[in-house]
């Protein structure tokens, strides 16, 4: 029995149950989706949260470009390129027997500096929000002052003082890691069993502690959690219900508005944005559509991607269940080449406060994201992590949808020719050569059997 009823039962009264758990690739657009300005009142933040955030940002930009010399070019703001994929859009199309309609860009957050994936924002964000409170309160820094004083021996001796732990599949340890350690904070990131080697040996080159597990990511969280609790100096960032995490990745939208301007890029109800965000425990995704969905309104659409094997978020908003399913309750194994997305159990906070903003979820199979890999890299020359691949099918599953979404929501052929598909692409650039070359090698064995 799951939640005192059967698989048979379940499958009979959500349909999509039967494909999900024989790990099929299903399309799920959101009947519940609402009118933006309606949907946002589910959500206990506001835009002037998100600028809020954007400005601390800001402030620490000096302190950023002192501590980072690779930041320097960009003043201390930790920004990704927006690229266009003319390319391997005409490929994909090709291949689908699709006519090409609008234009597919990706959002480069696999190129982002310190820890090059989509967590250098919103981990990097919790930590530097956690470093500034601490600081204002001990004294060490004043309203107004300059946070490059902050990159000093004296500085880093009171946050030595304080302990950060989380837990993390990788890629959101390696950001709290390495911006914990190098303000001076004993930093301890809790790692599940998939987690890349080279991330565990990365973190530990910068005198962070790594604990391993032989177990998932929920148990992890829960091990970094209990860290934190028997430490009154120790600050846990919490993945699944984090406020300023999820902030932090929300500030995204600011950047990409200016970014489409510079573009030429038009966004509004006759030229809709698609956004595809591929989706772990739920709080970089969430932060991003939030952002988003504040500044554009009904003219963006959110779609999340979840590898077949880990598909917590669909499971958790198709049923309504939420963080109260994981995907072993439906005997899913959530083993999945996209470590970054090989999570069980989704946040509750994201599940429920964005269930009427998002416009749909999908689910790919490993093979597909190395098939990807390999094809991104033959038709652009660029090279993501398979998880960051999740995303590009996207724009494929809303052309070819047959739910009546497109239809409901008044997408006609006019606004799909004006349409910028997004994909948002979550990681890659530290991804060790020889690993790299490994990926780019399954996906080319694939793409050739395809």
């Amino acid at each position: 029995m799951i939640h005192n009823k059967s698989l048979a039962d379940w499958c009979q009264s959500h349909p999509l149950i039967g494909p999900l758990t024989r790990v099929e690739p299903v399309t799920w657009f959101n009947p519940a989706l609402a009118p933006t300005a309606q949907a946002l009142g589910d959500v206990p933040l506001s835009l002037a949260d998100v600028d809020d955030a954007s400005a601390r940002l800001e402030r620490f930009a000096s302190y950023i470009q002192s501590a980072f010399p690779e930041t320097q070019a960009s003043a201390g703001i930790i920004e990704s390129p927006l690229i266009a994929l003319p390319r391997l859009q005409a490929t994909l199309c090709a291949e689908e027997q699709l006519p090409v309609q609008g234009a597919l860009w990706l959002k480069a957050d696999n190129l982002l500096p310190i820890s090059g994936s989509i967590k250098a924002r919103g981990g990097i964000y919790e930590v530097l929000k956690h470093a500034e409170d601490l600081a204002l309160a001990g004294g060490l820094i004043q309203p107004g002052a300059c946070y490059s004083t902050l990159d000093s021996d004296a500085a880093r001796a009171f946050f030595g003082q304080y302990s950060i732990a989380v837990g993390s599949t990788g890629n959101l340890g390696l950001s709290i890691g390495i911006m914990s350690a190098r303000l001076g904070f004993k930093a301890t990131v809790h790692m599940s069993a998939d987690a890349r080697q080279w991330k565990k040996d990365r973190l530990r080159a910068c005198g962070v502690t790594v604990v391993e597990y032989q177990s998932d990511y929920s148990v992890a969280v829960e091990q970094g959690r209990q860290q934190a609790e028997s430490d009154p100096k120790c600050h846990f960032v919490d993945d699944e219900n984090s406020i300023n995490l999820f902030l932090g990745y929300a500030v995204a939208a600011r950047r990409l508005q200016h970014q489409l301007v510079s573009a030429g890029i038009t966004v509004d109800a006759l030229h809709p944005l698609f956004v595809y965000l591929p989706c772990g425990v739920g709080g970089g995704p969430g932060g991003v559509a939030f952002g988003l969905k504040q500044i554009f309104g009904d003219a963006v659409h959110c779609v999340f991607a979840e590898p077949t094997h880990s598909p917590c978020m669909l499971l958790g908003v198709y049923t309504g269940l939420h963080d109260e399913v994981s995907v072993y309750d439906f005997g899913i194994d959530n083993r999945t080449a996209a470590d970054g997305l090989a999570v069980g159990r989704p946040s509750g906070f994201v599940g429920r406060s964005m269930q009427r903003l998002l416009d749909g979820y999908y689910t790919l199979s490993d093979e597909q994201m190395y098939r990807l890999l390999a094809l991104l890299h033959a038709e652009e020359g660029l090279k993501l992590e398979p998880s960051a691949l999740a995303g590009l099918p996207g724009f494929l599953r809303v052309l070819q949808e047959q739910q009546g979404y497109r239809q409901r929501l008044g997408l006609d052929a006019q606004r799909l020719a004006n349409a910028t598909h997004l994909v948002w692409g979550t990681g890659g650039s530290m991804v060790p050569a020889q690993e790299m070359d490994a990926y780019l090698e399954q996906g080319r064995t694939l793409l050739a059997a395809h």
